[in-house]
């Protein structure tokens, strides 16, 4: 499995994520620069355009919003300017709740869900650092969806803000959204077996 490409070895910033070429997509963890290239492949983009649009039908005339990749979501330690934020994600897919976090860059604070298309570039992170960054955020629900597998694996937070042991779900099974109770997925549909 391969792993994503680090930039140098130094802690970067928000200010110095907006300053780098616009052709090249990257993502800050705790100040470490990691390249999302190559491009997702297209069973990741089909599996990604399936969901976003499942959400978008779903949250329409609702005061949630449905945003794919690329859109920037600052995660901050405390109160710092955003200009000093080091950690940046991009998740293939996120579901916001709260608009006073939107801004013209994206997002600054943890989105309500996030889903994660492991891709074997970023398996690593989505598996792990993302995991303890957007548990640690206390993002509500994350998924991680294994394109090839064709499984999704859902944590929920807990009252005591850590994630519960995975809820998973394969093959023909249909699952229902934690976020939004009366919304149901039929895995056949996000897998393309319809």
């Amino acid at each position: 499995m391969s792993q994503a490409i680090r930039k140098h070895n130094e802690k970067y910033t928000y200010c110095d994520y907006c300053s780098w070429q616009d052709d090249e997509r990257w993502e800050l963890i705790n100040g470490i620069a990691f390249s999302m290239s190559p491009a997702p492949g297209r069973k990741h983009q089909d599996i990604s355009v399936i969901l976003t649009n499942l959400f978008f039908n779903y949250l329409k005339r609702k005061k949630c919003k449905v945003y794919a990749a690329p859109f920037d979501v600052r995660l901050p330690d405390g109160n710092e300017n955003d200009e000093d934020i080091t950690t940046v994600v991009q998740p293939d897919i996120l579901v916001v709740c709260d608009e006073s976090k939107l801004d013209e860059k994206g997002m600054r604070g943890a989105p309500d869900l996030i889903v994660e298309i492991v891709s074997p570039y970023t398996a690593h992170r989505d598996l792990k650092e993302k995991f303890y960054l957007y548990e640690k955020h206390r993002v509500k629900e994350y998924w991680i969806v294994h394109p090839f597998e064709e499984t999704i694996l859902v944590y929920k937070m807990s009252p005591d803000n850590t994630y519960q042991r995975p809820e998973s779900y394969a093959g023909d099974d249909t699952m229902t959204v934690g976020l939004f109770n009366d919304l149901t997925i039929d895995l056949k549909e996000v897998f393309g077996r319809v």
